[in-house]
């Protein structure tokens, strides 16, 4: 490298917080490869250890939340990150300890409620109160689907309107900007709203795909992440995420007999 030039910019880190599929179709695995791929720098810990395969969840089981907390302290006391993604947490005790830690870090913070997976029998939706209750003083963006935002707002949706106004409602109570995904609710679009600061922005794009993709919520959550520790403005982070997801979507891999996933 001549001496005039300037070192490349490191690429900003990226803490991930989620479950392990051992499949790789969605979770801590995916969300890093998201991550690398759009040119973030992962960091993180594990929350919890799923029984699954591209066919379903089968179970969940949190880990040591005494653990999360001693790894997320000396990770957040080293390394300076840009943004957080947070996916399952597994317990109130892991929730209680990542709200305690994030104390250390004014990164924004980017939360997927999974409620439930798309394909599984385990639920995670006790769980939301929890959460807000204890990390919504650090969460810029929450990015449910319909049912999870259902669970969140204590509301019936059954259209994109409806879903709208729940998402506002939840914006307003929990303080957070919520990206609506519209990708369940039958319109002739793929449409996801986010409302913040009392106005509904829509991402209209074109459906993709006859199946159901593993994964999509997870890839979309990371990649949000991945564009605000990038530095790019909400708004804009998550146009660029779902054009990057709807592109995975129409390209999926099938790494086993059961459903297809977005890396």
């Amino acid at each position: 490298m001549s001496a005039d030039r300037e070192p490349a910019a490191s690429p900003p880190d990226v803490l991930i917080c989620s479950a392990i599929d051992p499949s790789g179709g969605a979770g801590f695995l995916l969300d890093t490869r998201v991550v690398s791929q759009l040119g973030g720098r992962p960091v993180g810990v594990v929350t919890a250890l799923t029984v699954q395969d591209t066919l379903g969840m089968r179970s969940c089981h949190a880990l040591d939340a005494e653990v999360i907390g001693e790894q997320l302290g000396a990770l957040l006391t080293d390394v300076e990150v840009r943004a957080v993604k947070l996916g399952i947490l597994g317990s109130a005790a892991v929730i209680k300890e990542i709200g305690q830690a994030l104390e250390l870090t004014g990164a924004p913070v980017v939360w997927d409620p999974i409620g439930a997976p798309t394909q599984g029998a385990a639920s995670f939706g006790e769980l939301f109160e929890t959460t807000l209750k204890e990390l919504g003083r650090h969460l810029a963006l929450i990015t449910p689907n319909a049912r999870e935002l259902e669970a969140l707002a204590n509301a019936s949706i059954g259209s994109l309107a409806e879903a709208v106004a729940a998402g506002e409602a939840l914006s307003l109570r929990a303080g957070v900007a919520v990206l609506v995904k519209g990708g369940h609710l039958g319109t002739d679009e793929s449409v996801d709203v986010l409302c913040h600061d009392g106005v509904a922005e829509y991402l209209r794009g074109p459906r993709v795909g006859e199946v159901d993709v593993h994964g999509t919520g997870c890839a979309l959550s990371s990649a949000i992440a991945t564009s605000l520790a990038l530095g790019e403005p909400m708004l804009e982070a998550c146009r660029r995420a779902k054009a990057y997801v709807t592109a995975r979507i129409g390209s999926p891999v099938r790494p086993g007999r059961g459903a297809p996933a977005v890396l």
